[in-house]
C-alpha cells in the first residue's frame, strides 16, 4: 500500500513499479496497460480506492468484492486515475452500491478512521506484501504467505496448515 504521501512518483520508483507489475504479469498472466501507465506527475496513493472498499463494506457488504475486481480492473489494466472520487462513485455504482449514498459517505470522517484502522491492522498482522493469503480457524489469523507464490510453493504451506488444523 502507498498510502499518503502526496508527491508525485520520481523516476526510478515508476520504473521500479512497472517491472514489479511486468513480473507479476510474467508469472500469473494478470493483464496490465503498460502503456502510458503511471504518467509523469501522478501520485501513487492507495488510501482513495482502500477508502472506497471501506465505504463499500458499511453500505453493501455483498458488492465490495466486485468493487475491488473493477478498481483493480480500472487502475492496472485501464489506467484510470483511482485517487479521484469520481472514479471511485462510477466504479462503485458499476459494483452495485447505490450511488447518492455511496458518494455521501466517502468522504464522512467514520470513514477515513475506518480506513485508517484497517491500515493498522494489516501492518499489525505483519502484511507487506501483495498478495497475501491468511488462513483463519477459531478467529485465529495464520499468515500463510506475504507476497506472490506460485502454486507449487504455496500448496504444501497450505496442506501443513489443514493438516495442523484437522489436529487441533
Amino acid at each position: 500500500m502507498r498510502t499518503g504521501s502526496g508527491a508525485a512518483l520520481e523516476p526510478n520508483t515508476r520504473r521500479y513499479i512497472l517491472e514489479h507489475w511486468q513480473a507479476v504479469h510474467q508469472a500469473t498472466g494478470q493483464p496490465f496497460g503498460f502503456e502510458g501507465a503511471l504518467p509523469d506527475g501522478f501520485v501513487y496513493d492507495t488510501e482513495p480506492a482502500c477508502r472506497a472498499i471501506v465505504t463499500a463494506r458499511g453500505l453493501a457488504a455483498d458488492c465490495a468484492w466486485t468493487l475491488l475486481g473493477l478498481i483493480q480492473q480500472a487502475f492496472y489494466v485501464e489506467g484510470r486515475d483511482v485517487t479521484l472520487a469520481s472514479v471511485l462513485v462510477e466504479l462503485a455504482e458499476r459494483a452495485g452500491v447505490p450511488r447518492i449514498e455511496f458518494a455521501e459517505a466517502f468522504d464522512r470522517a467514520e470513514q477515513h478512521v475506518a480506513t485508517a484502522a484497517d491500515f493498522t491492522w494489516v501492518q499489525d498482522l505483519g502484511i507487506a506484501g501483495f498478495p497475501t493469503l491468511l488462513a483463519e480457524r477459531n478467529g485465529q489469523l495464520a499468515l500463510l504467505t506475504n507476497g506472490y507464490q506460485p502454486l507449487s510453493e504455496l500448496s504444501p504451506l497450505l496442506g501443513r496448515w489443514l493438516e495442523r488444523a484437522a489436529c487441533a
